[in-house]
């Protein structure tokens, strides 16, 4: 809980307060809420006016439900605080509350993939440490941001951030709101490159985060990533690197993956010095990445090594539709990753699918990479490729640009599985339930805007068309 008033928030935006029934330093707030379901007594609902849905519309129904103020465009017939523009003025606020009263070590996290994945995990290294406040989910905007900076409370000792980015600038406004302490660009990929035009655009868009550290500041960089580390030149604060690399300062070696494509390895640091066995809990070898990253936050928010290497090992994956496992009846295992997309998540996604499967029969059912530009259609027919090459059983292809991925693992001479496009998630449904064998495992990933997870809900909220001798042959199989 945070605890300003209506005149605190008015002097911090440049705000002007309508309707109260008692002096504005009178009424104290206790939480911010974007949206009107979130809302709590005591809390200002700040009223955003969007694309398709104007918050202005819901101002009763917040204070109705406990909110004692709204933050307005324009004067509204509820208690308000009348600004210029709420989403700047939620900016403003989040700078002045983080200047005004937190103390907290801020962390600043960005990247083309893992940067939620990486958030949570540092966000588990650092509880050990003390009180820990981190963004829910992917609150990585100029709302979602500003929203978690005034979730924290003056006692909170660190602040985790996370940050995206759709376009030049954008992170650099989030960093002016928030002044990191430390700054983690976890990789640079091709996320955004139809939106930025190149993966050197990208890299520079996401410097952004390292460009105005203070001198006190940290930068914690993927040192195995070259373009991430194209930007060091951008920084005077110091820098630690990560990654497998022999230079790197926190390291992995003797990387190893169980059956349940779970990863092992030894975790090394140059300061302090030591080496402790970490195995996470994480499907993918990828997120070994995003523990390094972690580790390389501990130490230098002064964790001991052994304390580091103990939380990544009890953190469990707390974010869902990131790779997440669902066992679902028939023994059929379900990879859920259908939060986002782009060529490099994809790509970590159908290798672990592939570790994963072991035998079994595998499904990657995909749907569209956005944002990718003129590389679009070649990206799609790469991964459609690659999962050829991993041996995957079936690609279930939704969606016309997902065509391709079909396209090119049919591409792929050798390969005995079978590629099939449907043109969406009904027919897509209709075809694995009436496809599915006991024990088969299926991945299910696309970028956020394709709402891919709904397959799943189509898929095991009716009852599967299980052939009996199917079953039967699956089950002899895994017995062998």
């Amino acid at each position: 809980m945070i605890d300003v008033t209506c005149a605190d928030v008015a002097a911090a935006v440049g705000g002007t307060v309508h309707g109260l029934a008692e002096s504005a330093d009178q009424v104290d707030i206790g939480s911010v809420a974007a949206d009107s379901r979130a809302v709590e007594p005591g809390a200002m609902f700040v009223a955003i006016t969007g694309a398709q849905v104007d918050g202005h519309e819901y101002a009763v129904a917040a204070v109705e439900a406990g909110a004692v103020v709204v933050l307005s465009a324009r004067q509204l017939p509820v208690p308000c605080i009348v600004v210029d523009d709420p989403v700047q003025a939620l900016g403003r606020l989040a700078h002045w509350y983080r200047r005004d009263r937190l103390t907290a070590t801020v962390v600043a996290i960005t990247g083309s993939s893992g940067k939620t994945s990486t958030k949570d995990l540092v966000a588990a290294v650092l509880s050990t440490a003390g009180s820990t406040v981190a963004a829910p989910g992917s609150f990585n905007t100029e709302v979602g941001v500003p929203l978690t900076v005034l979730s924290a409370e003056p006692s909170t000792q660190y602040l985790v951030l996370e940050m995206g980015m759709r376009g030049p600038g954008h992170i650099d406004y989030l960093c002016t709101i928030t002044e990191p302490d430390i700054a983690v660009i976890v990789n640079v990929g091709s996320a955004h490159v139809g939106m930025l035009g190149s993966v050197e655009a990208i890299a520079d868009a996401k410097g952004e985060i390292i460009a105005g550290l203070a001198g006190h500041g940290i930068a914690v960089l993927n040192g195995d990533d070259p373009r991430v580390m194209s930007q060091c030149e951008r920084t005077s604060a110091r820098v630690v690197t990560f990654g497998a690399g022999s230079a790197c300062q926190v390291r992995a070696t003797d990387i190893r993956m169980d059956s349940r494509a779970r990863a092992s390895f030894t975790l090394h640091a140059t300061e302090p010095m030591g080496a402790v066995p970490v195995t996470l809990r994480y499907q993918g070898e990828h997120f070994v990445s995003n523990a390094l990253a972690a580790a390389a936050v501990g130490l230098c928010c002064g964790l001991p090594l052994d304390v580091v290497g103990a939380a990544l090992r009890a953190t469990e994956s707390t974010s869902p539709m990131r790779m997440q496992i669902q066992e679902e009846r028939h023994g059929i295992t379900v990879i859920n990753d259908a939060y986002n997309a782009n060529p490099e998540s994809m790509a970590a996604a159908l290798r672990t699918l592939a570790v994963m499967a072991a035998g079994r029969r595998s499904w990657a059912v995909l749907g569209q990479m956005r944002e990718l530009g003129e590389s679009s259609n070649s990206a799609h027919e790469e991964i459609g490729r690659l999962a050829a090459e991993l041996g995957i059983s079936r690609l279930l292809c939704i969606g016309t640009p997902a065509e391709a991925i079909a396209s090119g693992a049919a591409s792929v001479a050798g390969w005995t599985g079978q590629a099939q496009a449907v043109p969406d998630i009904a027919a897509a449904a209709v075809l694995l339930r009436e496809s599915l064998l006991a024990d088969d495992i299926l991945l299910v990933k696309a970028s956020r805007g394709i709402a891919l997870d709904e397959v799943l809900v189509q898929v095991f909220s009716q009852p599967l068309h299980l052939d009996s001798e199917a079953v039967v042959d699956a089950k002899v199989e895994d017995t062998a």
